[in-house]
């Protein structure tokens, strides 16, 4: 027996690792050719289209490892817009069965398709017309035989060293089921608008969000009227925390913007505070609309070097976001 520390033990070891990873990619391979098998290609479109119509929940069902495959594949549906969930096959010959109402599909995840306790789900698709889908290797495995659809997984050899392990076919598992639910987020139309509605929280949901969501409305925007002096400006920019003011024309456009850094240059310059703003504010200024991204509108605010961006629709002011709330936010 090698030692812990011995190099060949480790160099055993490290190409153990690259096999199983080797394996994991021929499987792959193996799985995208079935998407060019027209029987399987028939298939999984018949698959799209039920779990894209279905008028309840998808329950994905499985056992073991395949089980674990089965909630992460359930979660990928709830997050990208399609109602589901798991159902534990041995909670369901418990009782839980009852979960399965009509209006659902029913998804087994099995690499044999033959556990029996997987019976119980079956039984009751069969009983109350609930349609089925498989996902498993085998034609022949019992749940495969009382399916609607069966989406024949290849048949792949496991990485453990007993070949035994589900291992390599769970990859083959959890990337098909990626595949079923960006094909369904497709035929959907799932946008980045509906990504962000079902991920409010954290990250993902901070780069999704908008300038609507983020900027200040209403008496919260300094603004002044094109005639106002440096002084109403002044005291304007003063009022508000954004370091400036937008001035406006009668209609409510955007004409410019009048900064603190403005403000330093106008009195360096011996300008008359009673003078117009309309004078010495900066034309044309950085403006962005609503519907942009707040991270958007990040770049933008660094890329010129500035903290605040007035949000204009059709040319009016309607708000000001200053760069603080959309790093507060998380969006950076």
């Amino acid at each position: 027996m090698l030692a812990p520390n011995d190099p060949f033990l480790k160099r055993k070891l490290v190409r153990r690792g690259r096999r199983t990873v080797g394996l994991a990619a021929e499987a792959l391979e193996a799985l995208a050719a079935r998407f060019n098998d027209p029987s399987f290609e028939t298939t999984f479109e018949d698959l799209v289209d039920r779990v894209h119509g279905c008028t309840g929940r998808i329950i994905v069902t499985g056992l073991g490892k395949s089980g674990i495959v089965a909630r992460k594949i359930a979660a990928t549906f709830i997050a990208t817009g399609t109602q589901a969930m798991y159902l534990h096959p041995a909670d369901a010959g418990l009782g839980d069965v009852g979960l399965i109402e009509p209006g659902d599909v029913v998804l087994i995840v099995s690499r044999t398709g033959s556990v029996e306790e997987l019976a119980p789900v079956v039984t009751y698709c069969r009983r109350f017309a609930i349609p089925l889908a498989v996902v498993a290797s085998s034609a022949k495995a019992t749940a495969a035989r009382f399916a609607d659809l069966l989406i024949q997984l290849p048949r792949v050899r496991e990485a453990c060293p007993v070949t035994l392990s589900p291992t390599t076919s769970t990859t083959v598992q959890l990337v098909f089921g990626d595949a079923l639910a960006v094909a369904v987020m497709a035929r959907r139309g799932f946008s980045q608008e509906d990504f962000h509605r079902f991920h409010p929280s954290g990250l993902l949901g901070a780069q999704l969000l908008k300038v609507a969501d983020l900027m200040a409305t209403g008496d919260k925007v300094p603004m002044v009227a094109a005639g106002s002096t440096l002084i109403d400006a002044t005291v304007e920019m003063t009022r508000t925390r954004y370091g400036g003011t937008a001035v406006v024309d009668a209609d409510g456009r955007l004409i410019g913007a009048f900064t603190d850094g403005d403000l330093r240059r106008t009195i360096g310059a011996g300008a008359n505070m009673r003078d117009p703003v309309s004078r010495w504010m900066t034309a044309q200024p950085s403006a962005i609309e609503p519907r942009a991204f707040a991270s958007e509108a990040l770049a933008r605010m660094q890329g010129q070097s500035i903290l605040m961006l007035f949000v204009v629709e059709r040319d009016r002011l309607i708000g000001a976001l200053h760069m603080h709330d959309v790093l507060e936010a998380g969006t950076a």
